[in-house]
This record gives structure tokens, sequence and C-alpha cells, in this order.
């Protein structure tokens, strides 16, 4: 048995991805709540903003069939399908433990998501992780909500200067984890963000020897449809 890696958070985040999609319909309170009865650690969801500035969860942030399809900036809350929840409506599930990352689609999505996740009490926001890939967009969000934490959500190919000099700069900017494809990561590149104390996060991990592999490498948080697995393998990460 390989010898596992020890991960800078600990114990290591389980996201729930668009809550347990592998079990209900993605991005719906069905799946959060679903994910959270199954042992998630984290839940995962994208964010988007309504016309009249709601930050609702949704992957695609458009409504309606083709060619009639509209962007939900265009769309009032109260005009938007039952299904689709927004952040508001999760706030009970982050009880005092949970974690929440969100991809947030759309940058005007940021103020209302911040405002509706920590208005009656800000400490939540020590648990909601915002990924962009855009440097500035994230340090502004900071601004904002000094609480909040960032993620650089990108891919190895996309490291023009390197992974060092990224770890570096991600240090340097105060941005606190790393997302990247798990096929990105080896033992030796988790490492190395770790020496910049950047948290290492892999996302896509589907099949139990694919997490497990992670957790083995030190990974600080999976991302997984299936929660059963993630749940199981997490458990043994940190028995």
């Amino acid at each position: 048995m390989p010898t596992r890696l020890p991960s800078l958070l600990v114990p290591p985040i389980g996201f729930a991805h668009r809550g347990a999609r592998a079990h209900a319909r993605e991005n719906t309170m069905e799946a959060f709540e679903l994910a959270v009865r199954l042992g998630a650690t984290g839940l995962e969801t994208d964010a988007w903003v309504t016309a009249d500035g709601v930050s609702i969860l949704d992957h695609d942030g458009v409504v309606g069939r083709r060619p009639r399809r509209r962007p939900m900036s265009e769309v009032a809350r109260a005009d938007l399908p039952a299904h689709i929840p927004d952040a508001a409506d999760l706030v009970p599930l982050l009880g005092d433990t949970l974690h929440l990352s969100v991809d947030v689609k759309d940058p005007a999505a940021a103020g209302p998501l911040l405002d509706a996740l920590g208005g009656d009490d800000p400490t939540r926001l020590a648990r909601v992780w915002l990924c962009h890939d855009d440097h500035d967009l994230l340090l502004s969000w900071r601004e904002r909500a000094p609480q909040v934490r960032l993620v650089d959500s990108t891919r190895l190919r996309r490291l023009d200067r390197g992974p060092e000099r990224h770890a570096a700069v991600l240090r340097e900017k105060g941005i606190d984890a790393v997302n990247l494809h798990h096929s990105d990561w080896t033992g030796g590149l988790v490492a190395l963000f770790h020496r910049f104390d950047v948290l290492a996060w892999g996302w896509d991990a589907q099949h139990t020897r694919i997490i497990d592999g992670l957790f083995d490498m030190g990974i600080d948080a999976v991302f997984s449809d299936h929660v059963d697995r993630l749940v199981d393998s997490l458990r043994i990460a940190t028995a």
C-alpha cells in the first residue's frame, strides 16, 4: 500500500459536485440535501444573477427551450422554474461545519451571493470558497467580504510560467487554493503547491481509484458527482 502524503487541510473536504449529481437532479435542493445526508463535507454549485438581482444556483445560466432560451440575467427570480434554488435557500444546509464551493459564472452574481450567504452571520463566509480564473475578480470579492476564501480554477496546461511561479503568485496575492482537473495532479505537484501554502484541489473525480489516489497524494479537496464513493474514500483517508 502506498504511503499517504499529508494534506494541508485536515481533514480534506469532500465536495458534492452540483449536489449529489449522480443520484439526483443537479443543482436542486433535492441534490444538495441528499449530499448532506450521504455525508459530504462540502457542496459545490454555480452562481448566476437574475434580472432583479438575486443570486441563483444553476450550471448553464439559461432558461427555456431552444430557440427561445434566455439568459437568467434577463429573467426575474419569480419567473424561474421552481426547481432552481437561490443562494439563500442553501443557507440552512450549511450549518456550522459544511463548506460551500461556488463557481461564479456571472461576476455580477458575487455581490448578491455574498449578501445572501453571509447576511445574518458573516462568519459563515469563512467556509465559502469562490472559484474563478481571474485573479483580479477574486481579490475584488475578498475586498467586499474579507472572510471569504478564494480559489484559482485553471488547468496545468494554462500555467504559462510553470507551476512553481504560479504557486508563488497565488501566495503573494493571498489566493487560498488552486483547483485542477484530477488528471493534472501528481504527488510532486501537490507537494509543490503545499510548499507555498497553497491548497491543492482536484475536480471530476468519479471513480474510487481516482478519488483514493488523490487523497493518497495529499490533496486538500476532491469534487465528485458520486457522493457515496467520495464519502467512503474520505473516511478511509482520515481514519
